[in-house]
């Protein structure tokens, strides 16, 4: 399992750094939310500019509707939902489940970078009143740093924002891990029993009244 997460990251971020983690991705996330219920979130992940050199190489010229952008968005997507959307929505200590197919997703250029944006999809809306929830979005290996860079790449939509609060949590990891995780190089994995990728991952709160 821990060498199928290694190719699936690797094939979808190609990178020619050396240190660990070896990509970056910049996360900006909406909330989506009908009848009082919480139903995905809306995701857009902005690669670094290594990262991305290979996709907007494939990608060429092509416009923004072609089906070569089409094609390029299917293949990442599929590996990202190898991995269950890199992501975890927690209520207390019950697993929030989701859909296996986002209902719509998109890739495209935004200068030097790659941005995939989709719409991650949960299997039942969940209530939100008097509730909270807790969302980690990370690479298990952390060959790829996924992070929110403040407080303001989380959104409510207006229906809302009147009752609903966003809390971002940053873990601060030890020297001694940080230290471990920089000694790695692409050659090696993490191992399991340290579980990396989540040490280094940013929790967001969602609290509504």
């Amino acid at each position: 399992m821990k060498r199928a997460i290694i190719i699936l990251t690797l094939l979808l971020f190609a990178a020619e750094a050396s240190s660990h983690p070896h990509s970056f991705i910049d996360m900006q996330t909406q909330l989506v939310a009908s009848d009082d219920k919480l139903t995905g979130l809306k995701m857009t992940w902005t690669m670094d500019e290594i990262t991305s050199a290979d996709l907007l190489y494939d990608a060429g010229d092509a416009g923004p509707d072609s089906v070569v952008w089409k094609k390029l968005a299917a293949q990442v997507m599929a590996n990202v939902l190898g991995q269950h959307y890199f992501t975890e929505i927690w209520q207390g200590n019950r697993r929030v489940r989701f859909l296996n197919l986002p209902r719509e997703y998109h890739l495209s250029r935004r200068g030097p970078k790659a941005v995939l944006e989709f719409i991650l999809p949960l299997a039942e809306a969940q209530p939100l009143t008097g509730q909270r929830y807790r969302f980690l979005t990370f690479d298990p290996t952390y060959f790829v740093d996924m992070y929110y860079d403040n407080a303001g790449a989380l959104s409510l939509p207006s229906s809302l924002q009147a009752r609903c609060q966003l809390d971002l949590h940053t873990p601060k990891p030890d020297d001694s891990l940080k230290q471990y995780a920089l000694s790695l190089d692409k050659a090696d994995a993490p191992a399991e029993d340290i579980d990396l990728g989540r040490q280094f991952a940013q929790t967001v709160t969602l609290t509504c009244h």
